[in-house]
């Protein structure tokens, strides 16, 4: 008896909802927050929300947490952008 296991490729809209999901905890710790707005022609669009929003340090945690994870695995991306 043979197994089949179908992968089935993420788009990646999908992925960069992951690396979201996956930095989100940190920033809820904080009483911030992060929705993905929109991927398109390789930019993300972002709203930090609570205590992110307006905070100096917001353009460092996006930096280092953010943008880091999704370049990592997602290279197709370009920018990321927070809109408001």
């Amino acid at each position: 008896m043979s197994v089949r296991v179908i992968y089935m490729a993420k788009t990646i809209k999908e992925q960069v909802a992951q690396c979201i999901k996956e930095v989100r905890p940190q920033l809820q710790a904080d009483g911030g927050d992060i929705e993905l707005v929109d991927v398109e022609n390789g930019i993300v669009k972002v709203k930090l929300k609570g205590a992110c929003n307006g905070c100096p340090m917001s353009a460092m945690t996006l930096q280092y947490g953010v943008i880091n994870c999704i370049k990592k695995r997602v290279p197709e991306i370009k920018n990321v952008e927070v809109v408001q």
